[in-house]
């Protein structure tokens, strides 16, 4: 039976190969470019690729909307926006048919980003919320 130093002992005995150095083993040399490039292509996976602004121009080109903000949540990456949306194709239309409306435009770039909040007025609407 072993006692505590002895089986202590044994085992670092076992172990000293590991403390030598080894001439078959290659140390792989980084530079700081490649950690930069390996940073920034980390980086650029967590992006969307979404901007603002490409949401932007799409609502105002598919919905003809006459005001539209759309703000950046995610600090740039591109994974959460809300929008103010003021269209006159939200006329007559519920909460819910003008963010379906509004989603259905978006649909390809809703499915890349993580959270989408759409606030939708019409032009009425968004006057008396100026006043």
């Amino acid at each position: 039976m072993f006692s505590r130093t002895s089986s202590f002992t044994v085992l670092s005995r076992s172990c000293r190969y590991l403390l030598r150095p080894h001439n078959n083993i290659q140390r792989a040399s980084f530079s700081l470019t490649s950690r930069s490039h390996a940073a920034i292509n980390a980086a650029m996976a967590d992006t969307s690729g979404i901007t603002a602004d490409s949401l932007k121009n799409k609502l105002t080109e598919v919905l003809q909307a006459q005001h539209v903000e759309v703000e950046d949540l995610s600090g740039g990456c591109g994974q959460a926006f809300q929008a103010v949306i003021v269209s006159p194709q939200f006329e007559s239309k519920t909460m819910l048919a003008r963010h379906r409306l509004v989603n259905s435009a978006l649909k390809a770039e809703i499915a890349a980003i993580h959270a989408w909040t759409p606030k939708c007025y019409t032009p009425e609407q968004w006057q008396a919320l100026q006043q």
